[in-house]
């Protein structure tokens, strides 16, 4: 499995000759270009995780990607063909199994209207896994091998996140949702993680944008 991140919550996955492309956001760049998409995956509604005019010309330069976005997204999304996901739903994209889980969005504060939200558990058979919660510590899967974790949010305290990192406990942390911070407080929450995250657990930081196979 080969991860690159695009910033912010986006990232684009790669297994053999499969390409994902996960929750393209108006705090991430990059994903305008990308071709031979095999897919396109959104967590939620919110604007961090798909910019819906971006996102347009990614759709058409990539006519056979799959839309696949979380079930309230799908309902209201102008895009046609999309695949609603709803916690529980499973699917393969060529050599990656997605299962979608949990289904609502953590909580901000009571002048935000809750959202749906599902993680997404990506599979390989005989190799990595990778989950990706999006606006979510409510669900912690079994067996994952690497954890894209949020460093950063309105709804989201240091506690919390060292906390769900715990209860994964992952081979490999990557860290994402970190559009608001700046350098000097980035290395503050990476220090966080390094100092109190679990033992066995290794920290990779893609902010450089260079693709990895953790």
């Amino acid at each position: 499995m080969r991860i690159t991140s695009l910033g912010h919550s986006c990232l684009l996955v790669e297994s053999q000759d499969t390409r994902l492309l996960i929750d393209p956001g108006v705090y991430s760049t990059g994903f305008e270009s990308l071709t031979e998409l095999d897919a396109i995956l959104v967590t939620h509604q919110h604007a961090d995780h798909m910019d819906g005019e971006r996102l347009g010309t990614v759709v058409a330069a990539n006519p056979r990607a799959a839309l696949l976005f979380e079930s309230e997204t799908a309902a209201e999304t102008a895009f046609e063909s999309v695949i609603a996901l709803g916690a529980g739903h499973s699917t393969k994209i060529g050599s990656i199994d997605v299962s979608a889980v949990g289904g609502q969005h953590a909580f901000n504060h009571d002048q935000v209207p809750p959202v749906g939200n599902v993680g997404l558990v990506l599979r390989i058979d005989g190799d990595q896994s990778l989950f990706h919660p999006g606006d979510s510590y409510a669900d912690a899967p079994s067996d994952v091998d690497v954890l894209a974790l949020p460093l950063n949010a309105p709804w989201a305290r240091v506690s919390e996140t060292l906390d769900f990192l715990r209860r994964i406990s992952p081979r490999v942390v990557i860290p994402i949702h970190d559009g608001l911070l700046n350098e000097s407080g980035r290395a503050a929450y990476l220090m966080h993680l390094e100092n109190a995250g679990p033992d066995g657990t290794v920290l990779r930081d893609l902010s450089d944008r260079k693709p990895v196979d953790p």
